[in-house]
């Protein structure tokens, strides 16, 4: 990783990928990954922790991410830069397409963009989650609970808050019993 990253470049970076990807959040990880991971600023073992701790965080996905990113490259200053670098062109874009919205709402070529639009994002949504499955579910019971934790949240619409909490207990409970036998 380089030494010392400049809050200009780590603004241009989050921007463009805040005004290159349709859908948002978890639209954003994959880019957010290859942009991380091809300047060398986090690693491919790194991204999926900070995932996690933007998807437990309060807040937008990519926000929560950004901060993150942005702190492990330059601290409070990185935080700020790449949160403002993420979300301003969305919310410029955002605005345009509010104010042009009246003159196109009821036009058909922008219906059909946006229904074309649909299945894309879906696709890369699952490759994404495809390729985090393969390099972070390396036994068993790492499937297990990624597939328990599917059916729950999308068949039986488990909130995914009550699935982690089980699973920190869950942790909690075996460790200190596993430190317990072993003494």
């Amino acid at each position: 990783m380089e030494k010392q990253i400049s809050l200009v470049r780590i603004f241009a970076v989050f921007a463009k990928i805040g005004a290159f990807t349709i859908g948002g959040g978890y639209m954003m990880v994959p880019a957010i990954q290859n942009e991380m991971s091809r300047r060398g600023w986090i690693s491919d073992e790194e991204l999926p922790d900070i995932v996690a701790i933007a998807q437990g965080a309060p807040g937008l996905l990519t926000v929560n991410m950004a901060i993150f990113a942005g702190y492990r490259l330059r601290g409070v200053k990185g935080s700020i830069v790449a949160t403002l670098g993420s979300i301003t062109p969305p919310f410029l874009i955002i605005l345009l397409i509010a104010m042009l919205a009246a003159n196109f709402k009821d036009n058909t070529v922008v219906f059909k963009i946006l229904q074309g639009v649909r299945p894309v994002s879906v696709a890369i949504i699952a490759a994404y989650t495809f390729k985090l499955s393969r390099t972070n579910c390396r036994n068993w019971w790492q499937w297990v609970i990624a597939g328990v934790t599917l059916l729950l949240v999308a068949l039986l619409k488990v909130s995914p808050i009550w699935i982690l909490l089980t699973l920190i207990v869950l942790a909690v409970a075996l460790t200190w019993q596993k430190e317990r036998r072993a003494k």
